[in-house]
């Protein structure tokens, strides 16, 4: 299990400096990052990325996510700008995206591509993730590792992790490695358990924490909800009924995403929804040991992912239902 702090650190981090009740989870390079994250990359967060963004600031969610795919890195940076927060009091995520026609980068256009996010963002992310394994051409992961792992040693990139990256990809540019990925980011709920456990496996192995996109999708993605949606319902009753707070399916989720030690990135342009991330982000733990076990005991019951498109290649899909 990640180690997650709630107290108050110290000043050597940035992102200490926002002296937060939000928990934050270790990474390997010494570094802390917010366990949740409003992330601008679909629907309404991404067609009013500045609004919302400004929204999910105000509301205490101090993490954003985005990437040059979803074209609302400069949006990230105004958003900040426009907040009564300073660049060091929150933590941006971003990543090295494929073209518009999912055409890879040229390795010897790498670099460049970077620092054009740096330039777009006017400011280093806190974390930079490559944002699948196919953003090079075949073959050329190792050399896109090395590259992220130079820009770090010179100081030109801070964190650097990976996202959707299957065993395979893992296996490949930990052999060899400076600097691990401090991250993957990836769909993360109780029904990809199954099919997740060999990158989980390596992951725990090299101490690389876990992102969570697509959080939702036993709610908000799954057609009935599966046989989730009573367990979900009946322990969003009993902590509404306990802390005397309207606490929806929504919650349960979130806070079992954060007790497996894994970050939650959610995007959502629904301005009540971001309102009640920033309420969530500071919950303690409220699902009880008995909770947990059978939420994920119920989600390795049943296999469904919403994002098929890059962990579903090359990757056996386990024996189990999708309905």
């Amino acid at each position: 299990m990640t180690n997650f702090q709630t107290t108050s650190p110290s000043d050597s981090d940035p992102i200490d400096s926002l002296n937060m009740t939000v928990p934050s989870f270790d990474l390997l390079d010494g570094t802390k990052i917010p366990w949740i994250a409003w992330g601008n990359g679909t629907g309404q967060a991404q067609k009013q990325a500045l609004r919302c963004g400004e929204l999910a600031l105000a509301s205490g969610i101090h993490h954003i996510d985005t990437a040059q795919l979803y074209k609302t890195e400069r949006e990230t940076i105004e958003a900040i700008k426009k907040s009564d927060l300073n660049r060091d009091q929150v933590y941006i995520t971003s990543k090295l995206s494929a073209g518009d026609n999912d055409d890879p980068v040229p390795i010897s256009e790498v670099v460049q591509s970077v620092k054009e996010s740096i330039e777009r963002l006017g400011t280093i992310p806190d974390l930079f993730l490559v944002h699948n394994p196919f953003v090079v051409p075949p073959g050329q992961l190792k050399a896109l590792w090395k590259i992220l792992e130079d820009l770090k040693a010179a100081g030109e990139l801070k964190s650097i992790g990976v996202s959707n990256f299957r065993p395979q990809d893992l296996e490949e540019i930990l052999d060899g490695a400076r600097y691990k990925p401090v991250v993957n980011q990836l769909e993360y709920h109780p029904y990809t358990l199954v099919h997740l456990q060999p990158v989980l496996d390596i992951q725990a192995k090299h101490g690389i924490v876990t992102e969570s996109y697509g959080s939702l999708t036993p709610i908000l993605r799954y057609p009935t909800g599966g046989p989730l949606k009573p367990v979900l319902e009946r322990i969003a009753a009993r902590i509404s009924k306990a802390t005397g707070k309207n606490l929806d399916t929504t919650v349960v989720l979130l806070l079992w995403i954060r007790v497996q030690g894994v970050v939650a990135v959610t995007a959502s342009g629904n301005p009540d929804r971001i309102k009640s991330l920033g309420e969530i982000a500071t919950l303690p733990d409220l699902l009880e040991r008995n909770e947990i076990e059978e939420l994920t005991n119920v989600g390795k019951t049943v296999h469904f992912r919403f994002y098929t498109e890059h962990m579903e290649k090359d990757f056996p899909l386990p024996n189990l239902p999708n309905e």
